[in-house]
């Protein structure tokens, strides 16, 4: 394959912006998509999480063949917390195609990924999408477009950037917005036309940059990435040199893949500029340089933003562990971890003086989420802690904490609701512009430790209908304490089936987050109070019995369906002496102690953290 033939470029934007939808139609009307997917729809998000949420998580690389030209085109993540993905993408890729919803513009994820882009010297395709929605403002939204590449210092060149207009729903777009399109013709064109060719000697020493990696049970660990140079062929000895340039190991390359629509096609040689994927080393990772074993340059990686919040992740020894889970030790959940921060480097595993405790850290409250929810599929029981972020400190030794762009959408009625709530939480309102319909967009620049839990507060106060977009923004002086929640637990002082008639009586107390029948035991949260303490409670206690006939029937006792827990919910509820216990088929919230006498010892030592 001729490099001048070929094409690489990443579709990039911010989450729920298109990116999915325009691959498939892309690859649909390219000719390039198999017959058995072309009913289906968003076909890149593969994994079961994304499906559910209707998000990308995962980069992932398809080609499509068009005319004489072959497009490798990377479908990326839209969201802050995979932002590592985005950052490796960019380097393997020589044109990015930058998506703006037409009526939502420029938001802040838009910002951080264009930044990465810009940083890469790569010169945009900006296509402002769903143009079809009947609130499209395209005109504003690319002047919104055009002042972000000013303020990120773009170059004269990337400021010249390409526009076109596209409903990548309805499968069409156009260069010219009062002109009419029924395909998507004039994309295909862009990149033939605005996106080099990869750079590169065909004739100099092999050398190949991993940027993804994943497993086969089959093929074992596999690398995708970028030829930068020179030619791959199957049982080529090579070695694998770290950002340093040391050794990681020596092998052989077993097998070459090409991807052709959504399957791979194995190959014997590749050359430059191509994106492979390669079998054959056991220990290389991602950002490592694979090479002939005489070649000791190792190829310059980007630099990945360093995690912004922690979390702690321990076995789970609760009462009712291992009812569910197969993997309950901290040596499966150890090998577990260890193999997530191998194929994620956005996130950073680390013991600590507890053997069985393990520090995770990564970008945010979702990928840890998405983490923890994963390993729960996959049959493992855990306990985790309350997210708490990550301080630094500058040259003069002050504390510096993450701090995040928070864009919000909501009802004009619930402005000042949320400008008071987030300045509760030391967050500073930069900018408010009204929106069609009656709703408002505030931007903040907020501490990330007081968004934590702020989403579903932000949903409760405006009865669901705000929307919150955040990203990372830097390190800032820290901004001061914040108010903690203001509500105490409800907490089980037994072990055994909650009744119907305990629950009832307790409902006065505050919000229950239990059912009937459900298993509770000592230490358990079940509810929150309705005041600012802790209080334990009996949820076993049953009506007594008396051989005293009443004079009329008892009344059917009726309760207050309870706020049912989720993950996401738990994880942003818990406060640092909670922790939550998750397995297969539950999710429990529970005091880091289980026994009163243990909780007011550690509260007289102020030391709850344990």
């Amino acid at each position: 394959m001729s490099k001048n033939t070929l094409r690489n470029v990443a579709i990039i934007a911010h989450v729920d912006h298109g990116k999915t939808t325009l691959v498939d139609q892309l690859l649909t009307q390219s000719g390039t998509l198999e017959r058995q997917f072309q009913s289906e729809k968003r076909v890149m998000d593969s994994n079961d999480l994304e499906k559910e949420r209707g998000i990308t998580i995962l980069a992932k690389c398809t080609s499509i063949s068009w005319e004489d030209f072959t497009f490798n085109i990377v479908d990326t993540p839209g969201h802050a917390d995979f932002g590592g993905e985005v950052e490796r993408i960019l380097g393997m890729v020589d044109g990015v195609l930058l998506l703006v919803d037409a009526a939502e513009g420029v938001m802040p994820q838009t910002k951080f990924v264009l930044t990465k882009a810009l940083e890469q010297k790569l010169r945009p395709i900006v296509v402002i999408n769903k143009m079809d929605r009947p609130d499209s403002r395209y005109d504003a939204v690319l002047e919104e477009v055009f002042d972000l590449f000013l303020h990120l210092n773009a170059t004269e060149e990337q400021l010249d950037f390409p526009t076109l207009y596209a409903s990548a729903k309805n499968g069409w777009a156009t260069s010219d917005p009062d002109t009419a399109s029924d395909n998507m013709t004039c994309i295909f064109e862009a990149i033939r036309d605005c996106v080099n060719p990869p750079k590169g000697d065909v004739e100099a020493p092999f050398q190949f940059l991993a940027t993804m990696m994943d497993s086969d049970p089959y093929l074992g660990r596999i690398l995708t990435g970028k030829i930068y140079n020179g030619r791959a062929k199957v049982n080529m000895p090579v070695h694998a040199l770290n950002r340093e340039g040391k050794v990681v190991e020596q092998g052989r390359i077993t097998k070459i893949s090409v991807s052709r629509g959504l399957t791979p096609h194995y190959v014997d040689t590749a050359e430059v500029g191509q994106i492979i994927s390669i079998a054959g080393l056991t220990d290389a990772t991602v950002s490592d340089t694979i090479t002939p074993i005489d070649c000791t340059t190792a190829l310059a990686s980007q630099p990945i933003d360093p995690p912004t919040i922690a979390m702690s992740f321990s076995i789970n020894d609760s009462p009712l562990a291992g009812q569910d889970g197969k993997k309950l030790t901290s040596r499966v959940i150890r090998d577990r971890l260890m193999k997530e921060m191998e194929r994620n480097i956005s996130i950073k595993i680390s013991e600590t003086e507890q053997k069985d405790i393990f520090e995770v850290a990564g970008r945010g409250e979702l990928q840890l989420g998405i983490l923890i929810e994963n390993m729960r599929r996959e049959g493992f029981e855990l306990s985790i802690s309350r997210p708490r972020v990550l301080f630094k400190q500058d040259e003069n030794g002050n504390r510096l904490e993450p701090i995040e762009e928070v864009k919000i959408d909501v009802d004009e009625e619930f402005v000042g609701t949320v400008v008071e709530h987030l300045g509760k939480r030391r967050g500073e309102m930069k900018d408010m512009q009204p929106l069609d319909g009656n709703r408002t967009r505030i931007t903040f620049s907020c501490p990330s430790r007081g968004l934590i839990g702020f989403r579903n507060e932000l949903l409760t106060d405006t009865r669901g209908t705000a929307v919150m977009h955040r990203s990372f923004e830097g390190y800032g002086p820290f901004k001061g304490e914040i108010e903690k929640r203001r509500n105490g637990s409800l907490i089980s002082n037994g072990d055994g089936k909650a009744l119907a008639y305990a629950l009832w009586n307790l409902e006065e107390r505050g919000v229950l987050f239990i059912n009937p029948s459900d298993m509770v035991y000592e230490g358990m949260i079940i509810g929150q109070h309705s005041r600012g303490n802790d209080l334990d409670v009996n949820p076993l206690k049953g009506k007594k019995l008396t051989n005293v006939r009443a004079s009329g029937k008892d009344e059917g006792i009726r309760l207050t369906p309870p706020t049912i827990m989720t993950l996401e919910k738990a994880i942003s509820y818990i406060e640092a002496d909670e922790l939550i216990e998750v397995t297969p088929q539950h999710v429990r919230l529970r005091k880091k102690y289980l026994n009163p006498h243990e909780r007011k010892r550690f509260a007289k030592s102020g030391n709850m953290d344990g």
